[in-house]
């Protein structure tokens, strides 16, 4: 009877006639149990990595993140170290929570999902909010589900889990878009300069940079030996502002160019003799003067 049920026209036979048991409540609760281990699928960081990197401390952590992401140019590049340091925030407040090596799992992996459907799929601020929400609802208890062993997080945790996701990457949701969505300007740190040594007119190689050799060399066989036409016109340039002075002014001629010897001794004696006889007078004067008082003086005693 069954096989006559499953049996069609064609010849074909259905899987329900094959199979009754297919549709029991096992089966359900198999497929069920399939379609819940896809959520948050693949693990973002391995069963392996997680212990490898518990038993390390925090600059232990990111350095092992560092490989395990690939990043090389933290020192040079903003957004990986963003990144990396996204994820070393999480899983040190994950292991704050105490979680088990699953429930590390499944925390880094929903971390990770978040930034990937920002990147690929530029989903909103909204639309995380909702996809979390559901991703929760799934992973998270729920008078819903038929079997609390699929619980990988229990309401305490479940509430610090979105908690953490608030003021952590949707408080700064702009950023992350900013991160991935905007292209940064790259700034120059280094300059080159170039040098360039004007060619002499005559000879076959340039002549190097005088201070790149000492001066001894660059006199010896660089600079060319001064020859006697050469030398002269440079004392004759040295010397020729002495030389070219103004013409003197007649202020400045010999004023006793014309006269002799004892013509300029007569001028002087005369000079000297005037000068001589005017002090003489003013000496006598100032005698008289001093002489009159003190008789003054010697009368107002005589008669006192």
């Amino acid at each position: 009877m069954a096989t006559a049920l499953g049996t069609t026209v064609r010849g074909t036979t259905s899987v329900a006639a094959v199979d009754p048991a297919r549709n029991s409540p096992e089966s359900e609760r198999d497929a069920e149990f399939q379609e819940h281990e896809k959520i948050l699928s693949p693990d973002f960081l391995s069963v392996a990595q997680i212990t490898e990197m518990l038993a390390e401390n925090v600059d232990g952590i990111q350095q092992k993140l560092a490989t395990f992401l690939n990043f090389k140019n933290l020192k040079t590049c903003l957004k990986e170290d963003i990144l990396l340091d996204y994820y070393v925030s999480g899983f040190l407040w994950a292991r704050g929570m105490d979680f088990s090596v699953i429930q590390y799992s499944k925390f880094m992996t929903l971390l990770d999902m978040l930034l990937h459907n920002l990147r690929t799929l530029h989903m909103t601020l909204e639309d995380s909010l909702r996809w979390v929400g559901e991703v929760m609802a799934e992973i998270g208890p729920s008078h819903l589900q038929k079997d609390e062993k699929w619980n990988v997080f229990d309401i305490k945790q479940a509430n610090a889990i979105i908690d953490y996701l608030k003021i952590s990457l949707f408080q700064h949701y702009k950023l992350y878009e900013f991160l991935f969505y905007s292209a940064r300007e790259e700034i120059v740190l280094g300059t080159e300069q170039i040098i360039e040594v004007v060619k002499p007119s005559g000879g076959l190689f340039p002549n190097p940079l005088e201070e790149g050799i000492s001066f001894d060399i660059y006199s010896t066989f660089i600079e060319p030996p001064p020859t006697l036409d050469t030398e002269i016109k440079r004392l004759d340039q040295e010397q020729g502002p002495m030389e070219s002075q103004p013409e003197a002014s007649p202020s400045d001629t010999d004023a006793l160019a014309g006269f002799t010897i004892e013509d300029v001794k007569s001028v002087l004696a005369q000079v000297t003799d005037d000068i001589l006889i005017g002090i003489q007078t003013e000496i006598n004067e100032k005698l008289q003067i001093q002489e009159e008082a003190f008789n003054a003086r010697i009368e107002k005693l005589k008669k006192a």
